[in-house]
């Protein structure tokens, strides 16, 4: 019966490693560098969480091996601590402490006493959220919220400024979820993040392109005014279709100004479908706050002329495979993936149900809002219109 053997990696490849996977290249690809598979990669990426481990250095005050081979030698020669201390001039209190803890006289070893401290070392630091309990609990909270690290460091920095206690940045919870040595925040969380990882992996950014028809007299994004481009003004609304399994699509809508967004059911993709519900949702908003809709080049948009025609809303069409001219958008579909898994019938969920979900995602403080809330940008321009 045959045996794999166990691969070790030199602190030069492993720092290759980090390197290659900070850069944000895959464990199969690592592996390929080093000819090996990407079984032989993830267990050093996993021990970590996929946070890169801080470099290890010595403090200056600390006993050094040279040190530690004159207090060996001394000791040997029938020195006292003082004049040991004397000689390297350090405190006699200094290498009394080395001594004891590491054998005394008779016992004592430099290259033992060495190993024995940088091993003392490694003994766990506890993070924040260990030390404060009410803030941990405030963080699991917010957590099965599906608010995002990010987000929740930035509520409680706008929430209690100057008041460190209670504050903590996005990657200590992070560290907390996926690092094994500190276990401070269940597991179990892991499920509430809008990826659910047993890591954490380095930024990526993943635009999605599709071979989409051409629609007829469409109006390019390209002639969208400049109020709608730099978002000084409320109104302009960013569109797509979300689908799940058997046939069941989604209308997400999103202000680009207050990131707010509203979703609507539709029976499938057919123009005639979402072009009725556009219509009916943009019914049931003030004028000044429905201005223009930004939507990619979808065919369920083919009926765009009929939507024109009864809202007096003007549609503009992205540029082909230029989902980022719809970012709002695009994001805020990612952070909807949290409560409409993809590969799931979309179907199963009542009208009320995605109101409920809009509402969560509304409610939720934004870093590009400076962590003000979509309700309460959206609220604001409500008030002012009314």
């Amino acid at each position: 019966m045959g045996y794999s053997r166990r691969i070790f990696f030199t602190d030069q490849q492993k720092s290759q490693i980090w390197d290659r996977w900070q850069r944000g290249e895959s464990m199969s690809s690592i592996g390929r560098s080093f000819d090996r598979n990407s079984s032989s990669i993830h267990p050093l990426i996993a021990r970590a969480g996929g946070f890169r481990p801080a470099e290890r250095k010595r403090s200056s005050l600390a006993v050094t091996l040279a040190e530690r081979e004159d207090i060996s030698r001394g000791l040997g020669m029938g020195a006292s601590l003082r004049q040991i201390a004397f000689g390297l001039r350090r405190a006699p209190s200094t290498i009394s402490r080395e001594v004891h803890r590491n054998g005394g006289r008779e016992k004592y070893r430099a290259a033992r006493s060495e190993g024995a401290a940088w091993d003392r070392a490694l003994r766990p630091k506890l993070c924040k959220l260990a030390c404060h309990r009410d803030l941990c609990r405030t963080v699991s909270t917010l957590l099965r919220r599906h608010w995002p690290p990010e987000q929740i460091a930035g509520y409680l920095k706008k929430q209690f400024p100057g008041d460190e206690p209670n504050r903590v940045s996005h990657e200590t919870i992070y560290k907390s979820l996926f690092v094994q040595a500190r276990g401070v925040l269940k597991k179990e969380l892991i499920a509430y993040l809008r990826s659910p990882r047993s890591m954490r992996r380095p930024l990526h950014s993943s635009l999605k392109s599709s071979g989409l028809g051409h629609i007829k007299d469409m109006v390019s994004i390209r002639e969208r005014p400049a109020s709608a481009q730099d978002r000084a003004v409320p109104g302009h609304w960013e569109g797509d279709l979300i689908a799940g399994t058997k046939n069941s699509h989604i209308v997400t809508l999103v202000e680009r100004q207050s990131r707010y967004v509203m979703m609507m059911k539709v029976a499938n993709r057919d123009t005639q479908s979402v072009v009725a519900a556009l219509i009916k949702h943009a019914h049931k908003l003030p004028g000044e706050l429905y201005k223009s809709l930004t939507w990619d080049r979808g065919k369920e948009l083919s009926a765009h002329q009929r939507f024109t025609l009864a809202t007096d809303v003007q549609i503009y069409f992205c540029d082909p495979r230029s989902p980022w001219q719809r970012g709002s958008n695009e994001n805020t579909n990612r952070l909807l993936r949290q409560y409409l898994p993809k590969g799931t019938d979309l179907s199963v969920h009542s009208q009320a149900k995605l109101n409920a979900i809009a509402r969560a995602l509304n409610e939720r403080p934004r870093k590009t809002l400076d962590y003000d809330t979509p309700a309460m940008r959206f609220n604001a321009c409500v008030a002012v219109t009314g």
